[in-house]
């Protein structure tokens, strides 16, 4: 284990992986908790601590979690947050919109429960969609923290629940009301204690109690860890409580933030992009971005009006995964909390699919959400060629839904989380089969397998499908579902990319599109819910990325060795790379 020793009047550390440890003897006065400035070595440190602190919450709730959405296909986030609501840290590897949308939503909740009024054992809920991550199946929970009586800090988690009744997680339902249970901002535990009333409410609206509830249970284990680690920094480091670190951090990541903004040349850059939609209901999206010295505003004016299905994305969504690919593409090594985001604002017309009105169906947000990416990307391509990717596969990410009855008779609901490619860079092919802008995945198909009567026949690399560039797509992939059960499953289909594939960027070629059928040949609809029965298996393409650049400069070597591992086709390399 290295050891670093400062010799500051901070304190002496020895660090590991996952927490620091006073070293016995080390020596440190109140310089800290009296002034608002840290030396570099000390501000690094404790820096690093309040993120393991996020990070250790984050493997609470996976190791206490019920359903295969949290603990194998990574749909949660944890954030720890100051007494204000801003975040302080992130979890390093959950659900990038979550971090950005969680201290919004306990500002909602200190709108309603004022910081007086939080007692140490509280615990706030909610999945309205508004106030949090824009569709009902995510749970979002904020719990105080409290350091000799004094409230400091907010842990917050937020989870996608196994099930929230309605419809099932789908695209097709004409309102919000269909999608399932609303739970509006309320004590989950008032003081410690279960509100035994609204857990009877949210248990007799699903269909997976145990689960639903094992979740729950979990993502209160999560902000408790994150409270106990807290406290034990607090006491660690002799702080009485977090105002001066997290200024002195929030406005450091504001800082780097602001840098790298400025050096993109001031101007305004402009793309569009068109979606599937549903049915005649296709969308567009409209994506203006102006810099002027360190800030940069995107605006979405034009974008297509919002539809009465499940679409639509609501403005926390919205900000959420336009800021963060901004961070990815202009910032990647700092780490994020609420100074991160400050220099980037977000507009989006009231009434359009990217800021809906109230009660407007929002459950498949992702088909539109994750789409910001490759649109903000394409409008900066020209003045930062080298930060950006081409468009992603994997974005929106296509999923398939299958609930009903197992061989024994319990009911059971499970998600395939599985992704197509991700587009390619200014430096290197995109990755095979990788989630962007989320980043959950399929985890481990036998835990699919072990909790659901399906079975997995192939999860194979999709030859041809990354599109060509001097830089290569990332490769999509092909999976085939068989249902087990003695009877037919009910199915809901989440998926884009059927008519628009995911598009190339400065000369490099789309990728390409996703498709979806049956073992009898039939075609279901792209974003409804049907049934599947016994025996049958569902065949599912993935989309491939964008390329990067002119496909002609393309090392002959590479294409070659793309040959050779079966991710092009002799044809197709002749075809686009006149590569025989």
């Amino acid at each position: 284990m290295d050891v670093i020793a400062l010799t500051s009047p901070s304190r002496a550390y020895k660090l590991n992986a996952s927490r620091i440890f006073p070293i016995p003897g080390g020596f440190m006065t109140n310089a800290a908790s009296q002034n608002d400035e840290f030396d570099p070595v000390t501000l690094e440190i404790f820096w690093s601590r309040l993120i393991s602190i996020a990070d250790e919450s984050a493997a609470a709730l996976l190791r206490t979690s019920f359903s295969t959405i949290v603990r194998e296909s990574n749909d949660f986030g944890t954030v720890l947050m100051d007494a204000n609501g801003d975040s302080l840290s992130e979890n390093t590897g959950g659900i990038p919109s979550f971090s950005g949308i969680l201290p919004r939503t306990l500002k909602h909740f200190l709108a309603r429960y004022p910081k007086e009024t939080w007692k140490p054992g509280d615990c706030v809920i909610t999945n309205d969609p508004w106030l949090a991550t824009g569709h009902l199946p995510d749970i979002t929970m904020a719990m105080p923290i409290f350091h000799g009586g004094t409230l400091v800090g907010f842990s917050g988690s937020i989870a996608h629940s196994p099930d929230i009744g309605g419809s099932l997680w789908s695209a097709d339902c004409r309102e919000l009301f269909e999608e399932g249970l609303r739970i509006p901002p309320s004590k989950f535990l008032i003081e410690g204690e279960p509100n035994a009333l609204l857990e009877e409410i949210i248990l007799s609206n699903v269909r997976l109690p145990d689960q639903v509830l094992g979740d729950l249970n979990a993502q209160v284990t999560a902000n408790q860890v994150c409270g106990r680690r807290l406290n034990e920094f607090l006491d660690d480091s002799n702080l009485r409580d977090l105002s001066s670190l997290s200024r002195t951090l929030q406005q450091r990541a504001e800082t780097a933030m602001r840098r790298a903004i400025d050096e993109v040349p001031d101007g305004v850059y402009h793309a569009t992009l068109d979606a599937d939609g549903f049915d005649e209901d296709e969308t567009h999206i409209e994506c203006t971005i102006r810099v002027n010295g360190s800030d940069l505003n995107i605006d979405y004016d034009g974008t297509s009006p919002q539809i009465n299905r499940g679409l639509n994305t609501v403005m926390n969504y919205t900000y959420a995964y336009s800021a963060y690919p901004i961070k990815c593409a202009l910032d990647p090594n700092t780490p994020r909390n609420e100074g991160s985001y400050r220099p980037v604002t977000v507009e989006a017309p009231e009434g359009c699919i990217l800021n809906p009105r109230y009660p407007a169906p929002c459950n498949a947000r992702q088909l539109t959400g994750h789409l910001l990416a490759g649109v903000i990307y394409r409008a900066l391509a020209e003045a930062i060629p080298d930060r950006i990717l081409a468009d992603s596969g994997s974005a929106p990410s296509m999923r398939a839904v299958f609930n009903g009855l197992d061989p024994h008779g319990n009911r059971f609901s499970q998600i395939l989380f599985a992704s197509g490619g991700m587009g390619a860079s200014a430096h290197k092919d995109g990755l095979p089969t990788t989630a962007f802008p989320t980043n959950s995945g399929a985890g481990s198909i036998e835990a699919f397998e072990s909790v659901s009567p399906l079975i997995v026949w192939k999860k194979e690399l999709r030859t041809d499908s990354g599109g060509a560039g001097q830089f290569r797509g990332g490769l999509g992939q092909e999976c085939e579902i068989e249902v087990r059960s003695g009877e037919p499953l009910q199915l809901s289909l989440l998926s884009d990319r059927w008519w628009h594939p995911a598009t190339g960027v400065l000369g490099g070629e789309d990728g390409a599109t996703s498709r979806i059928s049956f073992s009898d040949g039939t075609v279901p609809h792209q974003k409804s819910r049907t049934t599947i029965g016994p025996g049958m298996r569902l065949h599912m393409q993935y989309a491939g990325g964008g390329g990067y650049g002119d496909p002609k400069e393309r090392d002959p070597a590479l294409v070659r060795d793309d040959i050779k591992n079966g991710y092009i086709s002799a044809d197709a390399a002749k075809r686009d790379y006149d590569v025989s």
